[in-house]
């Protein structure tokens, strides 16, 4: 990935289109942009976002959406790496983070459905399960993902392009 130039008089709009990691960091890290209260519009600049927020390092506001960003590359992997861990017989869990709705009788083989109302049982793991996580299109995923990493957890991957990319 090539380096991110993110400046403070960028929209976040700008932001988000060469860093999408960006929402996610800014909500983990600040509070910014989960919810209407601390949300911001495409069009406010970075420093603005700072400025409302009363976020007074914007160095350190760029860093952690550049980390963020940076960090999302690293934790996907191809549909083609999940199936050659299958065959050389790795261990690991394939998570489906899919809902309900959005799953329908579309099932992925050896793929464990995320049981949203009982985090113990993922929690309770060691650290060091390696954990792979699948979603539509691999948006969500990336956010549970995060969030097992934000928990410590340190083998952690997500599949590119979810389960359409799964299919391809």
């Amino acid at each position: 990935m090539p380096d991110l130039d993110i400046q403070p008089e960028m929209t976040m709009e700008e932001i988000l289109t060469v860093a999408p990691a960006a929402q996610r960091a800014l909500f983990q890290r600040y509070h910014v942009g989960g919810c209407s209260a601390c949300a911001f519009q495409p069009e406010d600049t970075l420093a603005q976002v700072a400025k409302d927020h009363n976020i007074l390092d914007i160095k350190d506001l760029i860093n952690t959406i550049v980390t963020a960003q940076e960090l999302d590359g690293t934790i996907q992997v191809s549909p083609a790496d999940v199936r050659a861990w299958r065959k050389a017989a790795e261990e690991f869990t394939l998570v489906d983070v899919r809902t309900p709705d959005e799953r329908g009788d579309d099932v992925i083989e050896d793929a464990e459905i995320l049981d949203y109302s009982d985090s113990g049982k993922y929690m309770g793991q060691p650290k060091e399960t390696k954990l792979v996580f699948m979603c539509t299109d691999g948006g969500r995923s990336l956010d549970v993902a995060s969030y097992f990493i934000g928990h410590q957890f340190t083998r952690v991957f997500c599949v590119d392009g979810g389960v359409e990319a799964w299919k391809a």
